[in-house]
């Protein structure tokens, strides 16, 4: 059995300039490219047409699923703005509760300043 060798890579011109990790990405783009190619030439013509087919609807499908998503992230912030504004009514109508509150307390002890006095226990 005789041994064969691949002959000796021929130089690309333009190759001195590169560096040796650039050269070598170079050609293994180059080898990708050739290695698709040669896939390509195995597979019956209409695969290619049906790949692609499958590609757009696999890619449609997570379109849906993500617009779905952030619908329902609106509905969320949207229901959480509107329990956020609930919370602050809530809060003002207990301000001025407790204003008015205050107002008779004060009325009633003959308090003329206004304040509330308040103790905390540690």
């Amino acid at each position: 059995m005789s041994e064969e060798t691949n002959p000796a890579p021929e130089e690309r011109v333009g190759d001195e300039g590169q560096t040796p990790l650039e050269q070598f990405i170079f050609h293994q783009r180059r080898g990708l490219e050739e290695f698709g190619k040669a896939m390509e030439s195995l597979l019956p013509p209409r695969f290619k047409e049906h790949t692609q087919a499958a590609g757009v609807e696999f890619a449609t499908g997570f379109r849906v699923l993500i617009d779905a998503a952030i619908d329902e992230i609106k509905k969320a912030s949207e229901m959480e703005d509107h329990d956020a504004q609930g919370e602050a009514e809530h809060e003002a109508q207990a301000r001025a509760n407790l204003s008015v509150d205050e107002d008779e307390e004060s009325e009633g002890a003959g308090s003329a300043s206004g304040k509330i006095r308040v103790e905390l226990d540690d």
